[in-house]
């Protein structure tokens, strides 16, 4: 059996896609099935230790960004996605694809569209409350489709659409206690605060989180995920910031943190400040308090409505970065902090909102489709 799996731009395309593979290959071992042929199809790969880890192929497939407005790089790209088709269209058939699983995101497009043209079933999963444009189109011709917010399912047919909720890595699902003090250089008996800007860093988190800095160093150590571009300003800022004051050992930046960092590092924590993409669905696995904190331009202005149905389970406080400031920013974290019984009930909404069979049921349904194509 061949599976290629297709997804475009961030690491909350390409995560979960590493989450269902895991599945996939487990579920195949465990009934005794052919192992079967994984492929990533996309622009880029993302994080192709992971991929190698895991024992997918990267196929490289052009594909240009789907813009609203008017630029020249429009002509550029169209012609890229075109490439992206063709090239797409010979790939699929000469693998004899079985299964396309589709993430969404620009980058999926082109594999979308030859799969439709070939006829080979399609599944595509829709990370957020509010479906980008691709997957909404997919929609129309796909298999079945998956979502992690029960309020996305409103935006596909409601005969071939579950509610499956969010994949997450496996790795991901119990965080890792052994040795992540000494590991993070943390203090014994000082709360952490975990800083997720996504894979790709959140510039305006990364500045409200500086500029906070010295007043939360006072209590808190500070996990902070940057981005790989602001780990150097960040860090240089930091210490500058810190500076005789004898805190600086409690600032901790990092431009990623892999699978066994990020894992220690939610052991650790006593509340996370996120971006309202799928870094939420991890913290909600964790049952970790959080304040979120959307983009304010998101597609369908899809973040912010992510943040208030998460917040709305009363798993997370929700800021808008319109008016965000680090008065405001402390004065959230002093409330949640202060409040035992609200970090409580906050940690206990998120595992409630989490679903942590995501990934198991959508390749039990991706082996159910590829089998059968198979025949």
């Amino acid at each position: 059996m061949k599976i290629v799996f297709t997804g475009g731009g961030t690491g909350g395309h390409f995560y979960p896609i590493i989450a269902v593979a895991e599945e996939v290959r487990a579920l195949a071992r465990e009934k005794r099935l052919v192992e079967p042929q994984l492929y990533f199809f996309s622009p880029d790969p993302c994080d192709a230790g992971l991929l190698a880890k895991h024992n997918i192929i990267f196929v490289q497939t052009p594909a240009g960004k789907l813009r609203r407005y008017t630029d020249k790089k429009n002509i550029i790209d169209a012609f890229t996605t075109a490439w992206g088709v063709v090239k797409t269209l010979w790939l699929l058939f000469y693998h004899y694809t079985d299964v396309v699983f589709g993430k969404g995101g620009y980058g999926s497009f082109p594999t979308l569209l030859a799969a439709r043209i070939l006829r080979i079933p399609v599944v595509i999963h829709e990370s957020d409350s509010v479906p980008g444009r691709v997957n909404r189109w997919a929609g129309k011709f796909a298999a079945r489709i998956a979502v992690s917010f029960a309020d996305a399912a409103q935006f596909f047919p409601p005969e071939k659409t579950a509610w499956t909720g969010h994949p997450v890595r496996k790795a991901l699902l119990l965080p890792s206690a052994d040795g992540a003090r000494i590991f993070l250089k943390l203090e014994a008996n000082v709360p952490v605060l975990l800083v997720l800007g996504g894979s790709q860093g959140a510039q305006a988190i990364n500045e409200l989180i500086l500029s906070s800095l010295s007043k939360l160093t006072e209590q808190f150590q500070i996990i902070h995920q940057t981005g790989k571009e602001n780990l150097a300003e960040a860090a240089a800022r930091g210490l500058v910031i810190l500076e005789g004051s004898g805190r600086v050992v409690r600032y901790h930046p990092f431009a990623f943190l892999d699978e066994e960092a990020l894992r220690m590092a939610a052991s650790a924590a006593s509340l996370a400040v996120s971006r309202a993409g799928s870094t939420i669905f991890e913290i909600a696995v964790w049952g970790l308090p959080s304040i979120v904190i959307p983009i304010t331009e998101s597609n369908g202005d899809h973040q912010r409505k992510n943040a208030y149905v998460y917040a709305e389970n009363g798993a997370a406080a929700v800021l808008e970065e319109t008016n965000l400031s680090p008065a405001l920013f402390l004065a959230e974290i002093a409330k949640i902090m202060g409040d035992e019984g609200r970090r409580a009930e906050m940690a206990r909404a998120a595992r409630a909102f989490a679903k942590q069979d995501a990934a198991l049921v959508i390749a039990e349904k991706l082996l159910e489709i590829g089998l059968s194509h198979e025949k």
